[in-house]
């Protein structure tokens, strides 16, 4: 499917469908809490990787993990930086630099990195210049808040509140303890497994 600025927020599938995105990793053992999750559930998801949080101490091996048990990677910049008023020439630099880092640790040049994702949902002109290079701008809207607090109660019924059939959910796996917001996603994933749920891949994404 080729690559549009409008962001994309559907899952592949049809009916009790959604994909599972992380943003903001990754980040030690919450990062391999949820691959452990994710693998004993043989579910894919997507993680949008932050380069300075790639070349962490365990970082890049997380990364080289993440890959090999297919899940796929969305450039998610070099740091956490608001990029919404950046023009294009930093911005495409910026893109270009988490490439070179994304693609450094897996050892692969020409390692697959299909989307973008605005840090702090703020995207100035960010999406233009991210399908300038080929990679698809995906959708912040069905986000758990799990900035605000780690309470994974509240966070497990924000998760059931925003998980919508056809669409991508956001979480987070970096940026700060996400031990709560790990504990929410294997809750309420597994009841929705239990409910005839499936969980995809975004439209596009094979």
């Amino acid at each position: 499917m080729p690559v549009t600025t409008n962001p994309l927020r559907a899952a592949s599938g049809d009916g009790l469908v959604c994909a599972l995105t992380f943003d903001d990793g990754p980040n030690g053992k919450d990062t391999v809490a949820l691959l452990d999750f994710l693998a004993a559930q043989g579910l894919r998801a997507v993680f949008a990787v932050i380069g300075e949080q790639i070349q962490a101490p365990g970082g890049a091996g997380i990364l080289r993990r993440t890959v090999a048990e297919g899940h796929l990677l969305c450039n998610h910049s070099t740091s956490f930086a608001d990029m919404g008023q950046w023009d294009a020439d930093a911005v495409r630099a910026d893109m270009l630099e988490n490439l070179s880092i994304i693609r450094g640790a897996l050892g692969d040049p020409a390692a697959r990195v299909p989307f973008w994702r605005a840090p702090n949902g703020s995207w100035g002109v960010t999406a233009q210049v991210a399908v300038e290079l080929g990679m698809q701008p995906l959708d912040v809207v069905n986000t758990i808040e799990d900035w605000i607090d780690q309470d994974p109660d509240a966070l497990a019924q924000r998760l059931r509140e925003v998980m919508t059939p056809g669409e991508l959910v956001l979480a987070h796996d970096g940026g700060g303890d996400r031990a709560g917001t790990v504990a929410a996603v294997k809750r309420v994933v597994d009841e929705r497994l239990a409910e005839g749920w499936a969980f995809t891949l975004p439209v596009g994404a094979e």
